[in-house]
C-alpha cells in the first residue's frame, strides 16, 4: 500500500527543518565560558612577558600577547582548543610563549578542569615546583612541562593522571651548562609511572632518577618512545623492554650506571632510534640486530661492547649490512676487533658512521666509498694499517673525515682530499703516511675548517693553504718544517684562525711578518720546541693562550706583549731572553693563571706590582739571574697554588708571609742566597695547603722550622677526593665550530728526588716532599716530622744536624725517598724504618756518625752500600756490596807480582784489622794451624805445582771486638773459604789471608775479612 502524498510532503518538510536546523547550529561559532575565559586572563596576567625566557626555542613569540578580556571569544585566541560542542577549553599550547614568572597550586590555570592537552614547554617558571595541582586535571592525555625551569621533586600527583599517553618533564636547553633541575625521588620511576598503563610518549631526560628502570615499563605495551637521557639511571636495563611491540625510539644515553646486553632481536620489531651512547652496555652485538629493519639511527659509541665469545671477541656481525634504512651509526669508543666490515658498504643511506677510538685492524675497506650519501666518516684511533683507499674521492658529500692515531701507511697524496668540494674538517694526524701536497694553486679546492696534520712527515707548509681563507683551527705540529714560517701565511684566514699549533718543528722564524701577528681573533698559539730565533713574536691581543717555550729567542720582553688583556697562558720559558721582566706583566690581565718565564737569562728584581684581585695559579720565575727581595705584593696572589722562584740571586729572608696564600700547593725558592733562621709562624693557619716546599742550597741557620711542620696540615692529611684533576693543569677545552678540542696546560717542576735532580713534565696532586738540603740547619731532628705522614720525599742532606735519627720518622709510611746524609747524626737506626717504611726505595745516611747494625727488611736489604757509606761504626750485610764511584773498590787488576800492593784491598780495611781485627787473626790463625792442623794443610796443599790462591775481595770492616759475640769452636766450624783459580795477584809478603768467616747463627749474617801475619 503506498502512502498517501500528503504524507510523503510532511515528511519531507520536516526532514528538511531539522536538517535546516542541524546546519545552523553547526555554522555558529561555539563561546568559550566565561568563567574559563576568566581563568586564562588572569593566568596571563601572573607572567611577565620576557623574550629571553624562550630564548631557547628558534620559534619562539608571545601568543598571550592577542588574549584581549572583551569582545572576543577566548576559543580564538593563540594556543587555545575548544571542544566544538561544549565550548569548553581542551587544550592550552604556549609553548615557547616567553612566559617568565612563577606558579603554583592557587594558579587559576587548574580551574580549566576539562583541560585534555597542556603544553607549557619552553618558558621560564623561575625554578618553581611543579604544583601538585596538577593532579586534578584528571582529563588530561597529553602534558607537557620540558625546559621550563621547574625545579625540584615532581609530585606523586601526576601519577594520577591515568589518562596520559604522552608526558614530558625533560631538560633540554642549554644543558651543556646546566644539569636538569627536576628529581625524581619520592616518588621514584616506577611510584610515578605504575599506573600511567596509557603511556605512549616518556620523557624524562635530565631529571635525576638515580635509580633503576622499573620493570613494570615491559608492561606498557603502547609504548613507543622512551627518552631518559642524563637521569643517573642504574642497574640492569629490563630485557622485556626490547620486546615492546610498538617500540620505535630507545634514548638512554649518558647514563653512566645503567648496565645490560642486546636480547636477540624480533624480525617484528619496528625500532627506529637505539640510543645508548655513554652507558655501560656490554656484550656482543647479536647477528640478529640485522633484522631490525626499520632501524635509522644505532647509536651505542662510548660503552663496553665487548663479545663473550673468545673467537669473536667483540667483532661486529656482518649482518649489519641489513640495515639498509640506518642513515647514522656510532659505534665509537668500544672494544670491537677485527677488520671494519666491509658489509658497511651496503649501507647506502648512511650519513655519519662513527667507528673511532675501538681496536679495529686491517686496512679500510674500499667497499665505505660506496657510501655516496656519507657526510661524516670518523674513524680515528683504531689500528688500521695500509693506505688511505684513493677512492675516497667518491664520497663527494663528505664535509668530515678523520683517520687521527692509526698505523696507516705509505703516501697519501694530499690532492685526494681536496676534489671533496664539501669537505670542512680533515684529520690526518699520528699515522705512519707521508703526506705530500702538490705545489699548485687550484682555486676550487674546498675551503676547510679545521684541518689536523700532526706527525704527517710534512717538510714544508702545505701548499694549498696559499687558498684558505675559513680556517678556524691548524695543527701542523710534530713534522719537520724546516726554515722560516713563510710570508704568504701571514695572509691565511687572518679573521677566521682561533686556533694555530706549529710546535716540534725546526722552524726559525717569521718572514716578513708584521710586529703583531696577523690573525685578528687568534686566542691559541703554540710555537713550543722549534729553533726561532730573533725577538719574542707577540700575538693579537685576542690571545688566550700563549706557550713559545724552548727555542732560541733573544732579546728583551716587547712592551707589546702587555696589551694581550685576554691571555690565560703565558709561557716563553727555555729561551734566551735577557733584560728586566716589565713591571706589567705582574698586572696587565686578570685572565692570567700561568705566567712561566724561567730559564733565560732575565737580571734585576722580580716584579713588584702584582695587582690585587688577579687569577694567577702559577707564577715560575726560576732558574734566572733576578736579584734583590722578594716582593710582598705576591700576597694579593690569593689563587697561587705554585711559586717558583728557585735558581736565582735572591737575598732575603725566610717569606713567612708567602703562608697567608690560601691555595699555595708548591714553594721553590732553592739555589738562592735566602739567610738567615725559620721561627715558628706567627699564627696556627699558615700554609695551609702547601705540600711541596724546596729551599735547597740556600744560606738557612737554626734548628729545623718545627713550628710548621706541626702546622702543615696538607702534608698530615692530603684529600684530594674533592681535586677536579689527578694532575695539576689548566683546562683549556675549546669548541671550534662543531669540533670539541681538548687541551690542557700541565704545571711541571724541578726538584731533587731520590738523590737526581728530576724534572716533572706533570705534577700529580698527591706528591709531597720537603727538601732543606744544603743550608746549614743545626740541632736534632724534632719528632714532629713524624706527624707529615704524606710526605714521600724527605731531604734533610748536608747539613749541621746532630743527635739520633727519630723513631719518628718510622710513622711515615708513604715515604719513597729519605736523605739525611753528610750531618753530624749518630746512635744506631732505627729498627722500626725497615718495618714500616715499607714503600722506600731510596736511603742515603752516608757520612754522618751512625753506629751499630744496619737493619734487615724487604726494603733495606736493596740498599747500597753507598747508603751508609762513612759511618764506620756501623755493620751489616749491605756493606759487603759494591759501592758506586763514591765509595767504591776498585776492580781486581792484574798488575805484576811485584807491584808490592794487595790488589782490591781496601787498606782502610788492614788499617782497622790491625787495630781492632788482628787479634782475632792471632786467635783464630792459631787455632787453625794447631787444632784443625789436616783441614788446613789440605786447604792449603799445592794444585799442579802452585799454590791456590785465596779470593782477595774484602769488605769494610766495620765492627769492633765487643760487637761480636764470638764462640771461637762454633766460628771455626762455619767459616767458609773462597778460593779463584784465576786470581794472579799475590798476598803481600808477611801476610796471609785467612778466609771470609760467616758468622751463619747470628741475627744479622756478617761476612768480613780476616788479614793475619804469617
Amino acid at each position: 500500500m503506498r502512502p498517501s502524498l500528503a504524507f510523503t510532503w510532511s515528511l519531507f518538510i520536516l526532514t528538511l527543518i531539522q536538517f535546516t536546523a542541524f546546519s545552523f547550529s553547526s555554522v555558529q561559532p561555539v563561546l568559550c565560558h566565561n568563567d574559563e575565559r576568566l581563568a586564562l586572563m588572569q593566568f596571563k596576567e601572573s607572567f611577565i612577558i620576557d623574550k629571553r625566557a624562550s630564548a631557547f626555542s628558534s620559534f619562539a613569540y608571545p601568543k598571550v600577547d592577542n588574549w584581549k578580556f572583551q569582545g572576543v571569544d577566548c576559543c580564538s585566541w593563540d594556543g587555545i582548543e575548544c571542544d566544538q560542542i561544549t565550548g569548553q577549553v581542551i587544550g592550552l599550547d604556549l609553548n615557547s610563549s616567553c612566559l617568565y614568572g612563577s606558579i603554583n597550586s592557587s594558579s587559576s590555570l587548574f580551574l580549566l578542569i576539562h583541560l585534555q592537552t597542556l603544553n607549557l614547554a619552553y618558558n621560564d617558571f623561575n625554578y618553581s615546583v611543579i604544583p601538585s595541582a596538577l593532579g586534578n586535571l584528571s582529563m588530561l592525555t597529553y602534558l607537557n612541562l620540558s625546559s621550563s625551569v621547574f625545579s625540584g621533586q615532581i609530585p606523586s600527583e601526576i601519577s594520577k593522571l591515568l589518562r596520559l599517553s604522552s608526558l614530558d618533564l625533560s631538560y633540554k636547553r642549554d644543558t651543556y651548562y646546566i644539569q636538569g633541575l627536576l628529581e625524581l625521588k619520592m616518588p621514584d620511576l616506577k611510584s610515578l609511572i605504575q599506573n600511567l598503563t596509557n603511556l605512549k610518549y616518556l620523557h624524562l631526560s635530565y631529571v635525576d632518577v638515580a635509580s633503576p628502570i622499573p620493570s613494570v615499563l615491559a608492561n606498557f605495551s603502547s609504548l613507543t618512545t622512551l627518552d631518559l637521557e642524563n637521569c643517573g639511571l642504574l642497574g640492569k636495563f629490563p630485557l622485556a623492554i626490547f620486546q615492546l611491540p610498538n617500540l620505535q625510539i630507545i634514548w638512554l644515553v649518558n647514563n653512566l650506571g645503567l648496565t645490560g646486553y642486546f636480547p636477540e632481536f624480533n624480525f617484528t620489531s619496528q625500532l627506529k632510534v637505539l640510543g645508548l651512547l655513554n652507558t655501560s652496555f656490554s656484550g656482543e652485538l647479536p647477528a640478529s640486530i640485522g633484522d631490525l629493519d626499520s632501524l635509522e639511527f644505532l647509536g651505542i659509541g662510548l660503552c663496553n661492547f665487548t663479545g663473550l665469545v673468545p673467537s669473536t671477541l667483540g667483532l661486529v656481525p656482518s649482518t649489519l649490512g641489513n640495515l639498509t634504512k640506518l642513515y647514522r651509526m656510532d659505534l665509537q669508543n668500544n672494544c670491537f676487533t677485527g677488520s671494519v666490515p666491509a658489509m658497511l658498504g651496503k649501507l647506502t643511506e648512511l650519513k655519519i658512521l662513527n667507528l673511532g677510538s675501538n681496536l679495529f685492524r686491517g686496512s679500510i675497506p674500499s667497499e665505505l666509498t660506496n657510501l655516496t650519501q656519507l657526510t661524516s666518516l670518523d674513524l680515528m684511533d683504531n689500528m688500521l694499517e695500509g693506505p688511505v683507499p684513493s677512492s675516497i674521492s667518491r664520497l663527494k658529500k663528505l664535509e668530515f673525515f678523520d683517520c687521527d692515531e692509526n698505523r696507516l701507511g705509505g703516501i697519501l697524496e694530499l690532492d685526494t682530499f681536496l676534489e671533496l668540494k664539501h669537505l670542512k674538517y680533515l684529520f690526518l694526524s699520528l699515522n705512519n703516511f707521508y703526506l705530500i701536497s702538490r705545489n699548485n694553486t687550484n682555486a676550487t679546492s674546498p675551503q676547510l675548517v679545521d684541518i689536523g696534520l700532526r706527525y704527517c712527515h710534512l717538510r714544508e707548509f702545505p701548499y694549498f693553504l696559499r687558498n684558505q681563507h675559513q680556517l678556524q683551527l691548524l695543527d701542523l705540529s710534530s713534522n719537520n718544517i724546516q726554515g722560516p714560517i713563510p710570508k704568504w701565511m701571514s695572509k691565511v684566514s687572518i679573521e677566521t684562525l682561533l686556533f694555530l699549533d706549529l710546535s716540534n718543528n725546526s722552524l726559525t722564524g717569521f718572514d716578513g711578518f708584521p710586529v703583531v701577528l696577523p690573525w685578528s681573533n687568534l686566542y691559541f698559539l703554540k710555537l713550543d720546541s722549534n729553533s726561532l730565533q730573533g725577538s719574542l713574536p707577540v700575538p693579537p691581543s685576542s690571545t688566550i693562550f700563549y706557550s713559545v717555550t724552548n727555542n732560541s729567542l733573544t732579546g728583551k720582553i716587547p712592551q707589546l706583549l702587555c696589551n694581550l688583556s685576554s691571555l690565560s697562558i703565558l709561557d716563553i720559558s727555555r729561551n734566551n731572553l735577557s733584560g728586566e721582566i716589565p713591571l706589567c706583566l705582574s698586572n696587565f690581565s686578570k685572565s692570567l693563571l700561568v705566567l712561566k718565564v724561567r730559564a733565560n737569562n732575565f737580571s734585576g728584581p722580580i716584579p713588584r706590582s702584582w695587582a690585587s684581585g688577579n687569577r694567577l695559579k702559577l707564577i715560575d720565575l726560576g732558574k734566572n739571574k733576578l736579584q734583590g727581595k722578594i716582593p710582598r705584593s705576591l700576597m694579593e696572589c690569593r689563587m697561587l697554588e705554585y711559586l717558583d722562584l728557585g735558581k736565582n740571586q735572591i737575598s732575603d729572608a725566610f717569606p713567612s708571609w708567602l703562608g697567608t696564600l690560601p691555595e699555595l700547593n708548591i714553594l721553590i725558592l732553592c739555589y738562592n742566597a735566602l739567610y738567615g733562621m725559620i721561627g715558628d709562624p706567627e699564627s696556627n693557619f699558615v700554609f695551609p695547603k702547601l705540600r711541596i716546599i724546596d729551599l735547597a742550597h740556600n744560606r738557612f741557620n737554626g734548628t729545623l722550622p718545627s713550628g710548621y711542620f706541626e702546622r702543615w696540615n696538607t702534608m698530615r692529611s692530603l684529600d684530594v677526593r674533592n681535586s677536579s684533576a689527578n694532575y695539576m693543569l689548566e683546562n683549556l677545552d675549546m669548541t671550534i665550530n662543531v669540533m670539541h678540542v681538548p687541551r690542557y696546560y700541565a704545571y711541571s717542576m724541578t726538584i731533587t728526588n731520590k738523590g737526581l735532580q728530576m724534572e716533572y713534565p706533570k705534577i700529580i696532586r698527591t706528591l709531597v716532599a720537603i727538601d732543606l738540603s744544603s743550608n746549614r740547619f743545626d740541632g736534632e731532628i724534632p719528632e714532629s716530622i713524624g706527624n707529615l705522614k704524606e710526605l714521600h720525599l724527605l731531604n734533610f742532606s748536608n747539613n749541621i744536624l746532630v743527635g739520633r735519627i727519630p723513631i719518628a720518622i718510622a710513622k711515615l709510611t708513604n715515604l719513597e725517598a729519605l736523605d739525611l746524609s753528610q750531618n753530624k747524626l749518630s746512635g744506631r737506626i732505627p729498627w722500626e724504618l725497615s718495618t714500616q717504611l715499607t714503600f722506600l726505595a731510596v736511603l742515603n745516611v752516608s757520612h754522618n756518625h751512625l753506629t751499630g747494625p744496619i737493619p734487615q727488611g724487604p726494603q733495606f736489604d736493596t740498599f747500597q752500600c753507598s747508603s751508609f757509606d762513612g759511618n764506620l761504626g756501623l755493620y751489616g750485610k749491605q756493606l759487603l756490596k759494591e759501592c758506586d764511584s763514591s765509595g767504591a773498590l776498585p776492580p781486581p787488576s792484574s798488575t805484576s807480582e811485584d807491584s808490592g800492593l794487595l790488589v782490591g784491598l781496601d787498606w782502610k780495611v788492614v788499617v782497622l784489622g790491625y787495630g781492632s781485627g788482628f787479634l782475632i787473626g792471632v786467635m783464630i790463625g792459631h787455632f787453625v794451624t794447631t787444632r784443625k792442623r789436616d783441614w788446613f794443610a789440605k786447604s792449603f796443599s799445592k794444585s799442579h805445582g802452585r799454590r791456590q790462591r785465596s779470593c782477595l775481595q774484602f769488605h769494610n770492616f766495620c765492627c769492633s771486638c765487643r760487637d761480636l759475640p764470638f764462640d771461637y769452636d762454633k766460628v771455626a766450624e762455619n767459616f767458609t773459604w773462597t778460593n779463584r783459580e784465576s786470581e794472579t795477584s799475590s798476598v803481600p809478603r808477611g801476610l796471609f789471608l785467612l778466609g771470609e768467616l760467616e758468622l751463619v747463627d747470628w741475627a744479622l749474617s756478617v761476612r768480613f775479612s780476616v788479614v793475619g801475619w804469617a
